[in-house]
């Protein structure tokens, strides 16, 4: 499943990130941890539902300005998609996000 550009990406339940203090940056899952640093990394830290997908293909190709474009961004939907396949990340509707937002 490829993320749709307008839906926002968010931590799955029971899926956390550990504090920016702690090193190495972790991404725990039930029963298994991803250890994060560069792109990785970056891509997490914008999954967190205020963000769409294209907003951070956007943002990672301003980061990573020296690569193609859209190799950047073929590689930011992979590692959505398969985080999602792990269950670790969902992806929230641009109504639903709104949604969400006003009720905070």
């Amino acid at each position: 499943m490829t993320p749709e550009p307008n839906s926002y990406p968010r931590l799955a339940l029971g899926c956390r990130l550990n504090e920016k203090t702690q090193q190495p940056r972790v991404l725990h899952m039930p029963e298994r941890a991803l250890r994060l640093n560069g792109p990785s990394l970056e891509i997490i830290e914008r999954c967190d539902g205020s963000h769409t997908v294209q907003n951070i293909v956007s943002e990672l190709q301003q980061i990573y300005s020296k690569a193609e474009p859209q190799k950047v961004e073929q590689d930011i939907l992979g590692y959505l998609t398969l985080l999602h396949d792990q269950r670790a990340l969902d992806f929230v509707s641009g109504a639903a996000a709104d949604k969400s937002r006003e009720a905070k």
